[in-house]
């Protein structure tokens, strides 16, 4: 047992209260979090089964799952994820159905509001029957699994948190999981991993407020000559797609400085049209409701992600290797479940043996490996939503000429502890209304521009259309990722993959590699020379910015054993080929760049030199930012008190960036110093450069967008960017805007760090909690979040750099997103395969497996991945055994 967790049961033992919204006696939350640990050894009774499931559990809590058919394997993992994370599956089955506030009180009532409005839970429910045979009989025995475990059991019984939370409001009883529970979460993850849809409105909002030059600036063109793409055009271009099917013929450009053609040559009138007063009001109105959303699996720059597949004439086994990291957001219990699914004898009628990685709430692996072939996952990033900004009278909106009605629906929500909430959902031919889901959305005051004299009652509204809206059959891809044996079974089931679209990179044990790009990616008229599509809302008032279909499966970008033996994607731009279109918005490619660096150094790799590869922290962008930093004159302008004392001063800190290598480690070294100021500098400099200008809500991060554009802006000194509109007397230009940045860097890293820059360490001010979803936040009283919580750590790392421990410059330091796991797949031999989660199997704050991975996911160790039975018996595991259930006479 942990040192941490005897530390808890210990303070647990002596706490006497615990307030939450009253004082309550902390015997309460003592025996919750202990009469809420699931046994793991012995026999319990599984109804349905038809014949009995072995679940053994190996050294680090990890269930590896062994039975007779498919369904039986399924419905003892949804037993097994009720043991473990049930909790964190209800969470998520609230806010995918917009029924929140039913266990948070109205707190959640905000976030029931927009889900509602896009009505996630009914799309699953109509996905549901259109699914395989198989996939649904899955669903149903997973269901069956977790619905077992929960039987007879009081919530407390199942999770300490509904102890914690009833203390507060009342809570009823568990309801039963349904398939369409599970359906529902992969909404919810195509939400957060969707692309494009808040620069799509960012941009409309500053229109006016900035020059066409300036807003260009900060949404630099891909470098694919600097950052290559995933896919060399002798390995995929558009001449291996279909020509003719809706998307027009674009330009290809991999220029750095190719402006993006929304800018320049988008259709003036439609542009004015979508960015008046009103408008862009209404946009504020609906990124203020999106917002409102939790944070599900990550957001913005906090879902890239790292992978890569090499062949084996690189590799010392003669067999591929593949690497996997999704960077997603940080929290307890982590996003993943490690586990296994075994068929103990492998057949056409039970051929599952497959083990990696799974969300609580959905049968099957999501990522990893089976017998035969390995795969990973990067977000694609793709263009799959855009907003309409429609014309509105009543309850009708203006399309191509004619008032059309509305499509309305009533929703109640019920909110513990208060009254219900009713609201009205209004549609049109694009989708829901999202200007709607505030109350004050429809007392703006702000009016269309009419086209009769006198007519004052029309109105703007906002409409999203967005793949994840539309039924798809993605949980029939999981399966078949599973099962699937070579490449072409993998694309075959890669082809119900609809949303959230997806880089696959896929490995086998016959040697080959390969890639493809699955997804739901929607066809515009409206590309090159009128607008280049999603750069702006579009007018719903005019059919021709609609949707037209979707691309099809063939003409998405694909290879199969590349001539270099390498393949790297990591959310880069996937080929410079405009054909299909997918979207203009790629990661700028640092992360993808440094991967090929370290990778074409390797002649035999290893699984641990994969390992080393993700755990890289240099920074490439330093290359660029710290030769411009060495070389300003750090005078400020004559007059300025106690300048020569302030040179010296700063100058001390600058000589750190002198020989430093850019590598970013966490602590006890010259380089850590170095990074500790470098990153200072950097999110001053995003504060003075950009932040003068942008709304309050619209900060620069400091991702690799920014630095992008930073990387372009050292280019132009006299850019209006330069000037600090907060100094109105004053044009600084670029020189004084560094050697500010210089300065209020040192005496920022003074006041946090101490006076010597030789002590400074970037692990103090780059730190990591990982708080629970709940029960973590400053609101939580210190006892429980301390319960709950996990850290801080030190971390290594950044944004934009390999290690990607992200941080948002304009809040600060601390890690708000990372790597949630780390892999590495040996097709030589299944075992020497290694893995890490970033927090632990268990749910339960108090469990040996709550947080057991966390000091390897820290330190950038990898536990052995045991994936034979031998290999899972010799970590001496804990067996529990699932039987059917006598009484029925089956299972």
């Amino acid at each position: 047992m942990s040192r941490l967790v005897v530390a808890r049961r210990i303070l647990l033992g002596l706490v006497a209260v615990v307030v939450v919204a009253a004082i309550v006696a902390g015997v309460v939350v003592v025996t919750a979090v202990r009469s809420s640990l699931p046994t793991r050894d012995g026999e319990a009774t599984l109804p349905g089964l038809s014949a009995a499931v072995t679940v053994k559990r190996d050294g680090s809590g990890i269930p590896h799952i062994y039975g007779d058919s498919v369904t039986d394997l399924a419905r003892a993992q949804g037993y097994v994820h009720a043991q473990e994370r049930f909790f964190e599956m209800d969470l998520r089955r609230h806010i995918t159905a917009g029924r929140l506030s039913e266990l948070v009180g109205s707190a959640g009532v905000e976030t029931d509001k927009v889900v509602r409005t896009m009505g996630w839970r009914r799309v699953a429910e109509e996905e549901l029957p259109t699914l395989e045979p198989e996939t649904r009989q899955l669903l149903q025995a997973y269901a069956d699994g977790v619905n077992r475990y929960l039987r007879g059991r009081s919530p407390g019984e199942v999770s300490a948190e509904y102890t914690v939370l009833g203390l507060q409001l009342p809570l009823g009883d568990i309801e039963e999981w349904t398939p369409v529970d599970s359906l529902s979460w992969l909404k919810a993850m195509a939400w957060d991993l969707r692309g494009d849809y808040d620069d799509e409105l960012a941009r409309a909002r500053l229109s006016g407020r900035l020059s066409r030059a300036q807003i260009a600036a900060i949404y630099p063109a891909y470098d694919s000559a600097a950052h290559p793409p995933i896919l060399s055009d002798t390995e995929w271009s558009s001449a291996t797609a279909s020509a003719g099917r809706g998307d027009e013929p674009a330009p290809t450009t991999s220029s750095s400085s190719a402006v993006p053609s929304g800018l320049t040559s988008g259709d003036p009138d439609v542009v004015a049209a979508t960015t008046t007063p009103g408008a862009k009001d209404a946009y504020a109105l609906v990124e203020r409701a999106l917002a409102s959303i939790p944070q599900l699996v990550g957001r913005g720059d906090g879902v890239g992600s790292n992978s890569w597949v090499v062949s084996g004439d690189h590799t010392a086994s003669g067999k591929p290797l593949l690497a996997n990291d999704p960077h997603l957001g940080v929290g307890q219990p982590g996003i993943w479940i490690q586990n296994s699914l075994h068929c103990r004898t492998v057949s056409a009628q039970c051929p599952l043996d497959v083990s990696g990685f799974s969300f609580a709430g959905v049968p099957g692996v999501i990522i990893g490996h089976n017998d035969h072939i390995a795969w990973g996952f990067t977000n694609l990033g793709p263009d799959v939503s855009d907003f309409y900004l429609e014309r509105v009278v009543g309850q009708t909106y203006l399309r191509d000429g004619e008032w059309q009605p509305m499509t309305t629906r009533e929703e109640t929500i019920k909110v513990a502890g208060g009254a219900d909430q009713r609201i009205t959902v209004r549609a049109t031919e694009h989708g829901p209304i999202m200007s709607d889901v505030l109350s004050s959305a429809r007392e703006a005051g702000a009016r269309a521009p009419t086209e009769e004299e006198g007519d004052e009652t029309q109105d703007y509204a906002v409409s999203l259309a967005w793949t994840g809206l539309v039924p798809s059959r993605t949980a029939d891809a999981i399966i078949g990722f599973n099962k699937a044996s070579d490449f072409d079974e993998f694309r075959e089931a890669a082809r119900s993959f609809a949303v959230p679209a997806q880089n696959l990179v896929y490995a086998d044990r016959e040697g080959h590699i390969g890639y493809q790009a699955p997804g739901q990616i929607p066809i515009r008229r409206a590309a090159i020379p009128r607008s280049v599509p999603g750069y702006w809302p579009a007018p719903g008032w005019d059919s021709y910015y609609d949707w037209t279909g979707y691309v099809d499966f063939a003409d998405m970008p694909s290879v199969l054993d590349p001539p270099d033996g390498t393949i790297v994607a990591a959310n880069q731009q996937v080929s410079t080929s405009r054909t299909p279109f997918l979207t203009t918005e790629w990661d700028y490619g640092w992360r993808s760049t440094r991967i090929a660096q370290r990778l074409e150094r390797l002649q035999e790799a290893t699984p641990a030199d994969m390992a080393s590869v993700q755990m890289d922290d240099k920074d490439l962008f330093a290359q660029v930012l710290v030769p411009a930093l060495l070389t300003v004159p750090l005078e400020g302008p004559s007059g300025e008190a106690d300048q020569q004392d302030l040179l010296d001063f700063t100058e001390e800190a600058r000589d750190l960036l002198r020989g430093w290598d850019h590598t970013t480690p966490a602590s006890d070294s010259r380089a850590s110093a170095a990074a500790a100021y470098y990153n200072a500098v950097w999110r001053n400099l995003c504060e003075l450069l950009f932040d003068d200008e942008l709304p309050a809500d619209m900060k620069s991060d400091g991702g690799d967008r920014w630095r992008a554009a930073v990387q372009q802006l050292l280019k132009q000194p006299q850019s209006e960017w330069w000037d600090d509109k907060l100094t109105p007397n004053v044009t600084e230009g670029r020189d004084e805007i560094l050697r500010q940045a210089l300065v209020q860097a040192r005496l920022e890293l003074t006041r946090e760090l101490g006076k010597d820059p030789g002590q400074w360490d970037w692990g103090q001010l780059h730190r990591i909690t990982l708080e629970h979803k709940v029960l973590g936040g400053d609101s939580v009283p210190g006892p429980v979040r301390w319960l709950f919580n996990e850290g801080p750590y030190d971390l290594p790392g950044g944004s934009a750099i390999v290690n990607a421990n992200g941080w948002d410059a304009s809040e600060g330091y601390s890690v708000s997103w990372g790597p949630s796991m780390r892999m590495v797949v040996d097709l030589s031999d299944l075992d020497r395969s290694t893995w890490v989660n970033q927090t632990g199997v268990s749910g339960h704050a108090t469990d040996d497996h709550y947080a057991d991975q966390v000091s390897d996911w820290v330190a950038g160790r990898q536990r052995p991945w045991p994936f034979t039975a031998r290999a899972v018996d010799a970590t001496d595991p804990q067996v529990m055994t699932l039987r059917p259930d006598p009484a029925s006479g089956t299972g």
